[in-house]
């Protein structure tokens, strides 16, 4: 007889139980973030002085507007990278901090320009930072600049 009682019992609670949960749940999904999935990508390779991919060149990333970087990313063994930034219609620059990298002999490399990417919404930009050899400056009489002030 309880038995019978206790099935009673759940089989009136149970559509009440229900509600409840569905409610709850509702209501969790409701304050989750819409936007979570939303974003863009920029994309690109790190190209050396003779045209070949170049490993581990720390890429920073930073909104035109802004004067520190944001994102930074290494090249990978392709040399390449990626980053997930925000949508919307903004400018990113893009630069290489290449502090004690060299060629092979020894040259320091440099950047030859900053990358400016725009981006308009939710795509994936693809660009390249192509790195030169920093060669010495050489003065009127073909000796090596010093880098003293010159009168």
């Amino acid at each position: 007889m309880s038995s019978a009682v206790f099935l009673l019992l759940i089989i009136t609670l149970l559509p009440n139980l229900n509600s409840k949960f569905n409610a709850s749940t509702r209501l969790l999904a409701a304050s989750a973030p819409k936007d979570k999935n939303n974003y863009a990508v920029i994309a690109g390779t790190v190209w050396g002085p003779n045209d070949h991919p170049v490993y581990g060149v720390l890429v920073k990333i930073r909104r035109a507007k802004d004067k520190k970087p944001k994102w930074e990313v290494y090249s990978d063994h392709m040399g390449e990278f990626a980053q997930r930034v925000p949508t919307g219609d903004s400018d990113y620059i893009l630069t290489a901090d290449l502090k004690g990298l060299k060629t092979t002999d020894g040259r320091p490399l440099r950047l030859v320009k900053e990358v400016t990417v725009h981006i308009y919404n939710d795509e994936r930009e693809d660009t390249g930072l192509h790195l030169t050899v920093d060669e010495p400056t050489v003065d009127k009489a073909g000796a090596p600049d010093s880098g003293a002030a010159k009168p």
